[in-house]
């Protein structure tokens, strides 16, 4: 038993027949019954959604899920992060609601400094570092941010370090 197990299956572009529209459709619906027709929770806090900027009627936070890019126009499908669709609810619903140590989740906080200001950012990571949930901070709710699968071992290593100096 891998230590991944309890993880959802993931959702494959190949059982749609290679058909994208039937496939967004699918993403699209499973996100929406794991984050807007039921609201998961945080420790003291509850989970919004970043809406803007939409695309073709869909929230943000949603093509974060399922695309990457530096910048919003230019983001483009990503295959692995489709698949583990079903992975941030999960992951979200393992969450020690203490925010204490788990088997399964490692967390940290890290500050994220741009031009409008410094936030704060908790990510989620499996204890291998190979998919990572970000979560945006507010006072009285998070927003989901990203969430990807974590491709090379360099990068694994780098979020490891950043998780171990977290937490001296």
């Amino acid at each position: 038993m891998s230590e991944d197990s309890w993880l959802p299956e993931l959702v494959y572009f190949e059982d749609y027949s290679g058909k994208w529209t039937d496939y967004l459709e699918e993403l699209h619906r499973i996100f929406s019954r794991d984050f807007i027709q039921s609201k998961p929770s945080f420790p003291n806090k509850s989970v919004r959604l970043k809406r803007h900027p939409e695309h073709n009627g869909k929230s943000a936070t949603f093509w974060h899920f399922i695309s990457k890019g530096s910048t919003e126009e230019d983001r483009i499908p990503d295959f692995r992060r489709c698949e583990r669709i079903r992975w941030p609810r999960a992951i979200i619903d393992e969450f020690p609601p203490d925010m204490g140590k788990s088997d399964k989740i490692v967390w940290w906080k890290e500050d994220r400094h741009t031009s409008k200001g410094t936030s704060t950012r908790i990510l989620l990571a499996l204890p291998d570092f190979s998919y990572v949930f970000i979560l945006d901070e507010r006072d009285t709710y998070v927003l989901p941010w990203t969430a990807y699968h974590v491709e090379w071992d360099f990068q694994r290593r780098k979020m490891q370090s950043r998780y171990q100096a977290y937490w001296r």
